[in-house]
């Protein structure tokens, strides 16, 4: 098992933020992306964040968007759509998206629209 599988993910989630805020966007657009993954509203990921959920517990009562299929590419030398094992691909179509975000493509474009 992968020890990100056993990391909160409110360790990681500042992280995401400062990625996304150096490159000018901002909490709030990081935050729409979350949802738009897994179906939390704001309270949901607050609530995860207070709680420590780890990657695991959160990809388990998440309801993944149905369009998550259409996420493709590279992260950290690996493709989105060829990673095996279900719980991996979760947390790098998360990467994935924040890493769009912060390559300042659009909204639409990240979210599938």
């Amino acid at each position: 098992m992968s020890r990100i599988f056993q990391t909160s993910v409110a360790s990681v989630y500042p992280h995401y933020v400062a990625k996304v805020e150096r490159k000018g966007r901002s909490q709030a657009e990081l935050d729409e992306v979350i949802t738009w993954l897994t179906g939390f509203d704001a309270a949901d990921l607050e609530h995860h964040l207070a709680a420590g959920t780890t990657f695991e517990e959160f990809f388990a009562q998440a309801t993944l968007n149905p369009h998550v299929h259409l996420i493709t590419g590279v992260v950290c030398g690996i493709r989105v759509e060829e990673v095996e094992d279900p719980l991996m691909q979760q947390i790098r179509f998360l990467d994935k998206l924040v890493d769009e975000l912060a390559r300042g493509k659009a909204m639409s474009k990240v979210l599938r629209g």
